[in-house]
This record gives C-alpha cells, sequence and structure tokens, in this order.
C-alpha cells in the first residue's frame, strides 16, 4: 500500500513538473516566467510589493488626507457593512494584473493573491472575527463563459492560510448586469438592483465578503443589505484591490 501511494505521488509530481515545462508558471506582477516553480512572485516585485498603508477611511479602507476619518463616498453615503479593507491601490499594475487573471486565463495568481489577502489582512481579521467567507457571485452565464468565478478563488485561497470556511450556496446571483466599470454611483447601484438574492441562512453569523476589486462600494453595499436583512449579525470584506478616494 505504501508503495502504491509512493508511485502515485511521483507520478503526480512528474505530471505537475511536466505542466510547468508547457504552461511555465509567470510572476503575478510583472508577468516574467518565474524561475523557480514554487515561487508565487519574482524576487523584483516582492521587494516591491506596495500594500496600502498612511490614513484609511474608518469604514471601507480607502487611502484619505491625515484629518479625514472617512472618503467622499462613505462620507455621503456609508454602506451597510460593518467595516472593510483592499490590500493594494487599484493603479495601472494591479489593473493589468487582475485584467490577466480574469480574462487570460491565469487563475494560478490566485495563489499569490490569496496569501496577500492573508499576510496584509490578518489583523483585521483578527479584530473582526469571521465565521464564513462568502466570495461574491457572479451570474452563471459570466461564469460559464469565464470558467471561474475570480472571487471564489480568492476566498479559497484565503481561507486555507485563514482557517475560515468559504460558503458559495449563501449568495446567488440571479440576473446578469451590465459591467460596472464605465457606470457612476448612480447608475451602479441601479444596476444592481434585485441582481443578488439570499438563498442560505446566514442568521446569527459575521460574515466575510470577498471580491477582487472595490472601487464606489455599490457590491458591497447591496450585498451588505441583503445579509443583513436575512439576519447576518454583521458583515465585512476583504478585496485585494481598492480605489483612490474620489
Amino acid at each position: 500500500m505504501r508503495s502504491s501511494r509512493n508511485v502515485t505521488a511521483l507520478f503526480g509530481q512528474g505530471y505537475r513538473n511536466f505542466l510547468d515545462l508547457l504552461y511555465p508558471r509567470r510572476c503575478p506582477l510583472c508577468h516574467r516566467i518565474l524561475r523557480n516553480s514554487h515561487q508565487l512572485i519574482c524576487l523584483d516585485c516582492a521587494g516591491d510589493l506596495r500594500p496600502v498603508s498612511g490614513p484609511r477611511c474608518y469604514k471601507c479602507g480607502k487611502p484619505v488626507n491625515g484629518d479625514e476619518e472617512y472618503c467622499r463616498d462613505c462620507g455621503a453615503h456609508p454602506g451597510a457593512f460593518d467595516q472593510g479593507r483592499g490590500i493594494f491601490l487599484y493603479d495601472d499594475r494591479m489593473r493589468y494584473s487582475i485584467m490577466k487573471y480574469k480574462y487570460f486565463g491565469c487563475q494560478e495568481y490566485s495563489r499569490f493573491y490569496g496569501k496577500a489577502l492573508y499576510i496584509y489582512g490578518k489583523d483585521m481579521l483578527a479584530l473582526w472575527k469571521p465565521q464564513i467567507i462568502i466570495p461574491v457571485p457572479l451570474h452563471r452565464r459570466k461564469q460559464r463563459i469565464r470558467g471561474f468565478n475570480q472571487a471564489e478563488l480568492l476566498a479559497k485561497e484565503l481561507s486555507r492560510y485563514a482557517g475560515i470556511p468559504v460558503d458559495t450556496a449563501i449568495l446567488k446571483k440571479c440576473h446578469a448586469t451590465r459591467s460596472q466599470k464605465k457606470l457612476d454611483a448612480a447608475e451602479r447601484k441601479k444596476n444592481l438592483q434585485k441582481a443578488f438574492q439570499v438563498v442560505g441562512n446566514p442568521a446569527g453569523m459575521r460574515i466575510l465578503l470577498i471580491d477582487d476589486v472595490y472601487t464606489t462600494g455599490s457590491t458591497m453595499d447591496v450585498l451588505a443589505k441583503l445579509l443583513l436583512e436575512k439576519g447576518a449579525s454583521h458583515v465585512y470584506f476583504l478585496t485585494l484591490c481598492i480605489g483612490n478616494n474620489r
């Protein structure tokens, strides 16, 4: 039995090495081929990581000036969520990285992203004490076209490090919506009306929502309202990237 397991393990490792030769893994930030297949990011980019630091909006975590407690969005229309944080600023480098991840099949980038969520977000996780992680759902048609839900991969990677279970059955996106990218705040909220549905039971739960990017907060606001209406006790969010204070 032991010999059989060893052969299987060796075969599995050989197959992974073969795949690495055919499809070499790349750095998620500069996209160069990684010399060491066990690395998640190249050494140059690892030394140039720029997580958001300094004063942040107390509510959503966007960078603010030292004398400000809230960003413009939260100051005018605070979201229903309790609190949230984004790890990296949504600048040109991260925008291109996420584009490669979502639209060019670079799903392996989620391994670095998920570890970054944990390393730079673990202090907030310790404060929030979420009991469950819920990725922002995709409509089934978009997920079928893309082949995966980018938020779900991030959530599962984070779960590996944080030990918090992922639940993909509580929230559902029941209606397809237009892309949020080119819509203003009012259009985004209108676009999301009746798009999501709570199909599980979040009653009494401290919930952590996961997504790739937070900009105006429309999606997080809508989802938090739905979950709180169904009895969730607290709703927080963690995203890989966060926009500037507009």
